[in-house]
């Protein structure tokens, strides 16, 4: 094991206060919202999953890049955070199936890392500012010049970001033998989402995010599904149209974080910037309509307005989150359709809440009987 010289790096938030690390080697800037997420494992998951893009992950997970990166644990075509913080930084692994080096991974992708920080002190700071713009420097680049670039730099409050995240081309999933056909739009989706559908003999097109409805029902689907992403989802005036347009199809429609969130937006409902948003493994959720607790993964900075769905004649409350009674499922009572706030394909992380999947494919089998 070969001793690494690390330089200096800071961390600059947008109202001004710096934190000092060490840089592992790429050289550069990188902008983007400050997050954090509480997972102990599946790095690799967080740091390929769409739903990330224009974020700078802070992970509170000790130690980074210690069983190295496998190539089957992708959840998109490549990293879509905009920076990493961690506090140890591990440029040696020992698992035996990985196929290469965090570092390596990263160097391919010129991902712009600080190392070394106190990241139990960012996160608490960040827990009580708020989530906020940052900027990672490795490059030596003055402060001043870095407070000047980030001032500059969009809120992501009315920010669309899906469009940087989504499929340019339509592309099929699964067998072409399958019992179910499966119209996806693509708003970020995870490969994992994909699997589990997969799983449950569905043949999926995936769409991009901004495909017009007629385009979608030409695949002949038994249900709709809108993805998680990344981004506010309120700009995404096309998508909540498309929305709308499958509702009244009323066919089975399954909707998942940003997905959720187009939906309520489509019936009026209203969503908001949370002041951290939710991200991690172990989110407590409670199943209303069950009465059971479920453990989730789950990864959104927005979320729907609970007194506007309260109000609502044709919405019922499905889920919360209870930590802090957040909306985090919801179904419609006219149409076939349900959503939740989080991620029941988790990978790494809970399974608690796989039952979601089978429950759209049962809506899919009344549907077709």
């Amino acid at each position: 094991m070969k001793y690494i010289n690390k330089t200096q790096a800071v961390l600059l938030l947008k109202d001004g206060t710096i934190f000092y690390g060490k840089s592992i080697g790429i050289s550069g800037t990188t902008f983007g919202e400050i997050a954090f997420n509480t997972g102990t494992t599946g790095y690799q998951e967080i740091f390929t999953d769409p739903s990330y893009f224009g974020q700078i992950m802070v992970t509170t997970n000790a130690h980074i890049g210690n069983y190295g990166v496998n190539s089957n644990e992708v959840e998109s075509d490549g990293v879509k955070i905009a920076g990493l913080v961690c506090k140890n930084f591990s440029f040696n692994y020992s698992r035996p199936d990985a196929t290469e080096s965090l570092y390596d991974y990263f160097s391919k992708h010129g991902l712009v890392v600080i190392s070394d920080v106190d990241t139990r002190a960012l996160v608490s700071y960040i827990r009580d500012n708020g989530a906020m713009n940052g900027v990672i420097c490795t490059d030596g680049t003055p402060i001043d010049e870095l407070k000047d670039k980030l001032a500059a730099m969009p809120d992501m409050k009315g920010l669309e970001l899906a469009s940087k995240v989504s499929t340019k081309a339509s592309y099929y999933f699964g067998s072409e033998d399958a019992s179910y056909r499966i119209s996806a739009l693509d708003l970020g989706i995870k490969t994992n989402i994909l699997r589990n559908l997969a799983n449950r003999d569905c043949y999926i097109k995936v769409f991009p995010y901004d495909t017009p409805f007629e385009e979608l029902k030409s695949f002949n689907p038994d249900g709709y599904f809108l993805s998680n992403g990344p981004g506010d989802p309120d700009p995404l005036h096309g998508v909540q149209e498309v929305a709308r347009q499958i509702l009244n199809d009323n066919k089975p429609l399954f909707g998942i974080c940003l997905g959720h969130q187009i939906i309520a937006l489509a019936n009026g409902i209203s969503t908001y910037k949370m002041f951290n948003g939710h991200r991690g493994i172990n989110h407590p959720v409670k199943n209303l309509i069950t009465g059971k607790g479920e453990i989730t993964s789950q990864n959104h900075g927005f979320a729907v307005v609970r007194e506007e769905l309260d109000q609502h004649p044709d919405f019922e409350l499905t889920h919360v989150h209870l930590n802090d009674g957040t909306v985090a499922g919801m179904r419609m009572k006219s149409k076939n359709c349900f959503s939740v706030q989080y991620h029941p394909e988790a990978s790494p992380g809970p399974h608690d809440s796989s039952y979601l999947f089978d429950q759209f494919i049962a809506n899919i089998k009344a549907s077709k009987n």
